[in-house]
């Protein structure tokens, strides 16, 4: 009876469990496979956040990372390149609608490599005036006179504007016939992580500080010449990281040979799926790494350089 009374209670334990999970069809009642499901949508609407201790930091290194959209492992975050995709949308296309939505952006800092999320860097929701340098993503007002300037309404200009600000209405727009052909272009992201190792956890940890779209064009890591302005120019503006993470993770990115793996952005970046390299490092010098190296061998001996001993020192915290 000990016997027949536990099987009872575990097959109720079952029923019970199957009659509360909702079972989800991968098709729609069109017959059509879902892209999205009610266990990824309630998934993605957290973002899991680890709060660690100063006390418990002792040893933090800054590097600077340039994320090329033309390696293979970084397709997802380049496609699709249309604005009008109704399911998918790639990296440059979701921080786009974010500003649109009132994420603020920050201006590159000209001092230093290192960012800086000042007030006074900071470009809200209001005209800013227009840069002798081309800013591709600059607010601007339409209701400005731009009679005189003859390159405004180019697309294929640099000076064309990808979100205005509406003076009157006090409102932003994105103006996506201008976004197509600016987004074949987008081919480089510069990323700003720190590496630390918390005592608490007793491991390393990674994370992602801020992330600046840069012009393709402009970024000349050869040339030991006045490097320093090349890579500056090349930032059209900072973003911090975490202030992104909500647009992101609720963006799923377009599948890659299987149609049933959805990985949102903010995944993809915690999950370090992306492949990049090293362009620079916090240092007193305040200089990238081609501005002391500018032959392509001792650049790429300097890149493996920091690496090594970013991995190094996790290994030389151990004794066997």
């Amino acid at each position: 009876m000990k016997k027949l009374s536990i099987i009872a209670c575990a097959l109720l334990f079952v029923l019970t469990a199957q009659a509360q999970h909702k079972v989800i069809s991968f098709f729609d009642e069109m017959g059509t496979a879902r892209i999205r499901t009610e266990e990824f949508s309630q998934a993605h609407d957290t973002i899991v956040m680890v709060d660690h201790r100063i006390d418990d930091i002792i040893w933090s290194r800054y590097v600077y990372r340039i994320i090329d959209m033309r390696y293979k492992q970084n397709y997802q975050l380049y496609f699709p390149t249309k604005a009008d995709d109704p399911d998918y949308r790639n990296l440059f296309q979701v921080i786009t609608d974010a500003v649109v939505d009132g994420l603020a952006i920050y201006e590159k800092n000209v001092e230093s490599i290192k960012p800086e999320f000042r007030d006074a860097d900071k470009n809200p929701k209001q005209p800013i005036e227009r840069k002798s340098i081309p800013f591709l993503f600059m607010i601007d007002d339409p209701t400005e006179d731009h009679s005189d300037d003859l390159t405004y309404n180019d697309i294929s200009s640099s000076d064309a504007m990808l979100v205005h600000y509406d003076s009157v209405n006090d409102i932003l727009s994105s103006h996506y016939y201008k976004f197509e052909p600016t987004v074949r272009n987008q081919l480089k992201y510069l990323i700003q992580e720190v590496t630390f190792f918390d005592k608490h956890t007793s491991r390393m940890h990674t994370k992602i500080m801020a992330i600046a779209p840069l012009h393709s064009d402009k970024i000349s890591l050869r040339d030991s010449s006045n490097v320093i302005m090349s890579l500056n120019q090349s930032i059209m503006f900072w973003v911090p990281f975490d202030a992104l993470r909500p647009y992101l993770a609720m963006q799923y990115m377009i599948p890659n040979r299987n149609e049933t793996k959805h990985v949102t952005f903010d995944e993809f970046f915690q999950k370090r799926l992306f492949s990049s390299y090293i362009v620079g490092e916090g240092n007193m010098y305040n200089r990238w790494i081609p501005d002391y190296e500018g032959d392509p061998e001792k650049i790429k001996q300097e890149q493996e350089r920091i690496a090594t001993e970013l991995l190094n020192f996790e290994q030389d915290l151990w004794e066997y």
